[in-house]
């Protein structure tokens, strides 16, 4: 078990160079980098310039105070990142995915 567990790793780790070897933020543009747990969704915006978070949300907020299904849940993620990155004078972002 514990060695499927490494190849998944190993796998995720090897598909995220291959894409950020593509993908480069910048301070005009920054990265859009969306994380899926079992349970929680993240997003931030990630000047690779710098190498800092400009901005971040997830949603573990929103899922405490309802029960809402997931798919809604990125909606309103999407959405609060969407005035999040307005509020920092953000007007385009590259998809990490």
């Amino acid at each position: 078990m514990k060695q499927i567990k490494n190849q998944k790793i190993e796998k995720r780790k090897r598909r995220h160079r291959r894409i950020r070897a593509k993908v480069r933020g910048t301070s005009v543009c920054p990265r859009l980098s969306v994380f899926k747990s079992n349970k929680y969704l993240y997003g931030q915006l990630i000047n690779d310039d710098k190498g800092m978070t400009v901005a971040s949300v997830s949603d573990v907020a929103l899922s405490e105070k309802k029960k809402e299904t997931k798919t809604i849940r990125a909606r309103l993620l999407g959405k609060e990142m969407a005035m999040s990155a307005a509020k920092k004078k953000i007007s385009a972002v590259v998809f990490d995915r």
